[in-house]
């Protein structure tokens, strides 16, 4: 049975490299499930089995022509069919490498940035307390209970004015604290 196989993929080569385009269909027919089986069998992935054998079938087509003995298509074009089974397990490996190194960069830069803003929060927060209590109110309401500018003057008893004013001074005190920290890198 073997030799029979052999006799016809012989024979499909021999009148595909004397000009018959149609002996190369019937090779595919013959070979394409088997070469996608084989490819899966190294990637796990049906789709990308099928783009491995089909890229494999483009190399066969090319170098059909030089295959100098026939009857060793199957181990030739297994051959084919492995090594673009395996190239492409190896770029996925680099591209999962570059994948995992920039996510690790992704975190390393997030984690400085979290300690940066740690910092920024303890610095503020010590600022904050030095400011007066009246500035240090309508930050309280204006920043984490979120109230209107409205809203923090009927509750303070000020005027909107008043409480815009207090909120400017606050924020300007607490810009040039930053800005202090900044030149001294601490920031």
């Amino acid at each position: 049975m073997k030799n029979k196989d052999k006799e016809i993929d012989a024979k499909l080569i021999l009148d595909y490299q004397s000009g018959d385009s149609y002996a190369f269909v019937a090779l595919v027919n013959r070979w394409h499930v088997w070469f996608c089986k084989l490819a899966n069998w190294y990637v796990k992935d049906t789709a990308i089995a099928k783009d491995i054998a089909q890229d494999s079938w483009t190399v066969i087509y090319h170098k059909l022509t030089e295959l100098k003995d026939p009857y060793k298509f199957k181990s030739w074009a297994i051959s084919i069919v492995n090594r673009k089974a395996i190239d492409f397990l190896r770029d996925q490996q680099r591209t999962d490498k570059r994948i995992e190194e920039y996510q690790l960069a992704i975190s390393k830069n997030n984690e400085e940035n979290e300690e940066a803003d740690d910092e920024v929060k303890v610095i503020l927060l010590k600022e904050i307390k030095n400011l007066s209590i009246d500035h240090q109110q309508v930050l309280q309401l204006f920043y984490v209970q979120n109230y209107l500018l409205k809203e923090i003057a009927e509750v303070l008893g000020i005027s909107v004015g008043t409480t815009k004013s207090r909120l400017f001074h606050a924020r300007e005190q607490l810009k040039k604290v930053v800005i202090k920290y900044r030149k001294n890198g601490r920031i």
